[in-house]
């Protein structure tokens, strides 16, 4: 194999040779320590010692244009790990198989097979009756061909075409050899004839005559069915497969090297021209589940987005459907490292796994819950609690049914209380709202904003008083200051999972008079409630800016992007810069429902295929977790059938009492002397506000706090506060309103 510093030394050797008229021979060695000593000016006394000049620049630099400075080092000084570096940075392969170290694999897998042979041995008995009725039929001509066989090979049929063309060359001595040849063979092939005949025949008579009828009965029919075989026509088989295995091309290295050259990148094709790869495989292709694995490293300057963009023609190249390729990229190798895993059917079309949580049983929230599997047919799990999390899609490709996936699983687990806003208004939700929400509005009337409204007004006061519950627990019993599954079991602290579901979002947030303040308290849920045990879960189907404020996005720990048209939307939903890391919903097909990157639990973006629930079964796990809450007592709310609240602004006039606290003399005020006061005057309201809680609340009615000035101690002190003058315009323009209305 030719080394690039040897290839580089004779290259350079072959164009002095070619400069050099009179051909001089160069001693390599001599060669190699001339360029050693002229790469370090230490060893070169009359060498420019400037600082422009010095290993690693070029000869132009040089005060000597004549002298060639080295960019490369030569190897024996060349820096980087060394042996036990190599060693302790090397990935290791597991020793035993991942999907050996996975009960639930393996049980997953062993409940296929036995499903498999199961059902194979089941087709075939029934239709054993018919498979031997068949080969009965078949019988007389598998004993006309036996007896037709045994007729030509006593009489040496297979030798007469050699005799035949000794006779055509009129070889006389080699026919006479090949006719005694044959008499030979055919003398002791009859004596065998004859002797098998008497031994059947004898054979056949003692067995009628001692024989019980059921061993002459199977014997007959052992008979019957081989001659039946022995008659079996190609195009009429006897038996037909109980199951049709799927025939997907075994993935080569060639395979992949062909689609790889067919996607039209400059970089692999120019390789390939010259002999070469253009791509450098780092492992044996194996089976990875349903489909086969091929990783390896892109050329220079190529990476794993410019085959992801080209995703339609490497599945051309591959000669597979778009749905059974999958180019990803590897978190923790450089952006031209590979991994092509194709699957052995379209992942929407493949078998899933049935779900644990279909049929049976109950969830805690605190704990890892499947709810879709991977490409290779394996669960990928969510954890509920302790997140906030985004769901992003055009429309029709299964955003609605997979946020009432994560609330059905929030359903089943008893303590959970469940908030379910169905924006779009098409009922999609009425499983959850019906059987177990505590609140549940539909459609983007007014009565269901204003519901919606007070309802989050509810729950912002929920996490100021949670804030101060966990606050004021001892650190033995919540170490962490956050809720656990141990403190929700206490229902004296009330610190009970709530589990919020809005789908279509965008309406509350651009509605005309209240999507300001809904932005902010959900944005303060989003930012603060996973820790008091408040998750927020927001779907919508256009994720931009204005239909889910960037506060919202950026705080969301658990995103969910099926197919979007453009990298503004794939990044609003999987994080900034997702797009320029290869991760693209935007790859997805149009059949592709379901199917969705998932960022959370701690992992990189995973293609996810969602578990899918029609309407009657979400309508079943609904009612199923309706009865664990009426065992438990913990049903409430919207679900007990209590009217939804009518709420026509809030329950206080914060401007009001705001006016009433800081007089017209002192027309500037700090924001922390204003909310002592606010306590003060109404202390169910207010206490417990802090200058930041007040910034926040006048934020939606469009007044901002400025900075206020107070002279203490001979200095001036600036701090955060309230412009008297700014509220009463406010109340104006409102007062001003109502009456044009």
């Amino acid at each position: 194999m030719n080394h690039p510093d040897d290839n580089e030394l004779f290259n350079r050797l072959e164009a002095e040779l070619a400069a050099d008229s009179g051909g001089e021979v160069v001693d390599l060695d001599k060669a190699r320590s001339a360029r050693a000593e002229s790469a370090d000016p230490i060893d070169r006394p009359h060498a420019d010692r400037s600082p422009d000049s010095g290993p690693g620049r070029s000869g132009g630099e040089s005060a000597d244009p004549t002298a060639t400075v080295m960019v490369d080092q030569p190897t024996p000084t060349a820096t980087g790990p060394g042996y036990l570096g190599r060693l302790a940075g090397a990935r290791r392969r597991a020793v035993v198989p991942e999907w050996l170290r996975s009960v639930a694999e393996l049980r997953t897998a062993a409940m296929w097979v036995a499903r498999h042979y199961a059902h194979a041995a089941g087709y075939h008995a029934l239709r054993a009756p018919v498979y031997a009725a068949r080969l009965t039929f078949q019988a007389p001509t598998g004993a006309a061909r036996f007896i037709g066989g045994t007729m030509r090979w006593v009489a040496d049929r297979e030798g007469e075409p050699v005799r035949l063309a000794a006779v055509r060359r009129e070889d006389a001595a080699e026919y006479l050899k090949l006719s005694r040849q044959r008499d030979g063979r055919v003398r002791l092939r009859t004596l065998v004839t004859v002797l098998a005949m008497f031994v059947g025949i004898g054979a056949a008579l003692a067995m009628y005559v001692l024989a019980p009828g059921w061993l002459q009965a199977v014997s007959v029919s052992a008979v019957v069915m081989a001659l039946g075989f022995v008659g079996r026509r190609p195009d009429a088989p006897v038996i037909h497969r109980a199951v049709e295995v799927s025939k997907a091309t075994k993935l080569t290295s060639d395979i992949v090297l062909r689609a790889l050259g067919a996607l039209g990148i400059p970089a692999i094709n120019q390789a390939q021209a010259k002999g070469r790869d253009g791509f450098e495989f780092t492992a044996p292709i194996t089976r990875d589940g349903p489909g086969w694995r091929a990783e390896g490293n892109l050329p220079y300057g190529v990476t794993v987005t410019d085959v992801i963009e080209r995703r339609d023609r490497l599945a051309s190249g591959l000669r597979r459907p778009l749905g059974c390729v999958w180019p990803e990229a590897v978190p923790d190798e450089h952006t031209g490292h590979l991994v092509l895993w194709v699957g052995d059917q379209d992942m929407n079309k493949a078998k899933k796994p049935a779900w644990p949580l279909a049929k049976s049983g109950t969830v805690d929230l605190f704990k890892p819950v499947a709810f879709g599997t991977d490409q290779r047919g394996r669960w990928v799990e969510i954890t509920l609690m302790y997140i906030a999390g985004v769901i992003g899609a055009i429309p029709r490709m299964g955003k609605t049914f997979l946020l009432r996936l994560l609330l059905l699983i929030a359903a089943l687990d008893p303590r959970a209380e469940v908030h379910s806003y169905d924006m779009k208004g098409t009922g999609d939700l009425d499983p959850v709202g019906n059987n177990v929400s505590h609140r549940h509005a539909a459609g983007d009337v007014d009565e269901a904003i204003l519901y919606a409204l007070a309802d989050f007004r509810a729950l912002r006061e929920e996490l100021r008083h949670r804030v101060k519950v966990i606050r004021s627990l001892p650190r033995d019993i919540c170490p962490e200051n956050k809720v656990t599954s141990h403190l929700a079991d206490k229902r004296s602290l009330g610190l009970h999972p709530i589990v919020v579901g809005v789908d279509e979002c965008q309406v509350l947030f651009e509605h005309a008079d209240h999507g300001k303040e809904f932005e902010e308290i959900i944005t303060d849920l989003v930012k603060r409630g996973p820790a008091t045990g408040i998750v927020v879960l927001l779907a919508t189907q256009r994720p931009d800016a204005k239909s889910l404020p960037t506060g919202i996005s950026a705080n969301a720990s658990a995103r969910w992007c099926l197919k979007v048209m453009g990298q503004t939307e794939n990044d609003m939903v999987l994080g900034t810069s997702a797009y320029k890391r290869g991760v693209r919903a935007t790859m997805f097909a149009w059949g592709d429902k379901g199917i969705h990157y998932f960022v959370g639990e701690g992992a990189d973006a995973r293609i996810v295929s969602s578990v899918y629930l029609d309407a009657p079964g979400a309508d079943a796990i609904g009612a199923r977790a309706r009865k664990a809450r009426e065992k438990a007592g913990l049903l409430s709310g919207y679900a007990l059938g209590e009217a939804p609240e009518e709420v026509t602004g809030p329950a206080y006039d914060l401007l009001a009492d705001i006016l009433a606290v800081v007089p017209a003399a002192q027309a500037k005020e700090w924001s922390e002397t204003v909310v002592a006061r606010l306590a003060e005057l109404r202390p169910e309201v207010y206490t417990g506000w802090e200058p930041e809680t007040l910034a926040a609340a006048l934020k939606p009615l469009g007044i901002s706090t400025i900075q206020v000035g107070r002279r203490i101690d001979g200095k001036v002190v600036n701090r955060r506060g309230v412009d008297r003058s700014h509220i009463v315009t406010a109340i104006a323009e409102r007062e001003g309103k109502r009456d044009a209305s």
